[in-house]
């Protein structure tokens, strides 16, 4: 441990945090600061749509023309809105409309516009992930920040959270906002335990564990070693991480790893991402990969 920790403030790390069997046996940083999560705010979605999804009020066969969702000029084709609710959850609409807090990476990889039908293609696709939060407003009438907080973070205990430390981030090429999540170590790994815990939290059910299932499934191959795709989540290698391995990631070394082998939940959080273009991921799964072996 001592050499992880040597690694991580070389690193610049905000705060690292491993919790096993909901105990907490290593922390460094400061767990109770809130820092931007970036793209985590997409699992934490996905663990929200599980709500609706199983009352019936939102149905993954449903297509973007049966909701009503279109986007500013230029708008969806006929194509594109024969795309489901489960193709945005895959990331596999084909629809490459520009998008609300895209990377200079993502806008350089964006395929052409109509060059997959949906469901055919996997791409880390913004817009799919900002329309979706479009749709979970339309269908629940809630907002995305206080229903995460009513449904989720006060039944956990989330100490750091509130509805006030979410927002919307709006450009002018899209009419789908991003929603920007800020969360403390401390309350992601909680939310980690959650998901770990297959959506029960001190007996009561918080996600149907039927979703939860669901959604850590991989569907699609990636352009990263090691990682699949479910809905909104990362899935690990089975053999280097262990069955049901599964992570949640954001821009610049934001990070949530559940390890059911050896039930771990491990959270890394970084505020300062400038710098000197770094792998952060490969770096992270190589220090997760050494953490679960050396759990007993």
């Amino acid at each position: 441990m001592q050499a992880l920790a040597a690694e991580i403030r070389a690193e610049g790390v905000t705060a690292f945090l491993i919790l096993r069997q909901n105990r907490r046996i290593a922390a460094w940083g400061d767990t109770a600061r809130r820092v931007n999560v970036a793209s985590i705010r997409k699992s934490l979605l996905s663990a929200l749509y599980g709500i609706p999804v199983a009352a019936g009020r939102i149905r993954l066969t449903s297509t973007l023309a049966e909701l009503g969702i279109d986007d500013l000029p230029p708008g969806l084709t006929p194509l594109e809105q024969r795309a489901t609710v489960r193709d945005l959850l895959m990331a596999r609409s084909g629809i490459y409309h520009p998008a609300a807090s895209e990377t200079a990476d993502m806008r350089r990889k964006r395929p052409p516009r109509g060059s997959h039908a949906p469901g055919s293609f996997w791409y880390y696709n913004n817009w799919d992930f900002n329309a979706l939060g479009t749709i979970y407003r339309q269908a629940t009438g809630e907002d995305i920040f206080a229903s995460f907080a009513r449904r989720i973070a006060e039944p956990i205990g989330m100490e750091d959270f509130s509805a006030a430390d979410g927002r919307s981030v709006s450009e002018a090429a899209s009419r789908h906002p991003a929603y920007r999540f800020d969360l403390s170590a401390r309350d992601l790994a909680r939310f980690g335990q959650l998901i770990l815990g297959g959506g029960q939290w001190q007996g009561r059910t918080l996600i149907p564990a039927d979703w939860l299932g669901e959604s850590t499934r991989p569907y699609s191959r990636t352009d990263h070693d090691d990682l699949g795709y479910g809905y909104l989540w990362w899935t690990l290698d089975a053999e280097r991480f262990g069955p049901d391995a599964v992570m949640a990631s954001g821009y610049g070394g934001q990070k949530l790893a559940i390890l059911p082998a050896k039930q771990l939940v491990v959270v890394q959080l970084v505020e300062k991402r400038d710098g000197p273009h770094r792998d952060r991921t490969a770096i992270f799964l190589d220090r997760l990969a050494r953490i679960l072996a050396a759990a007993p």
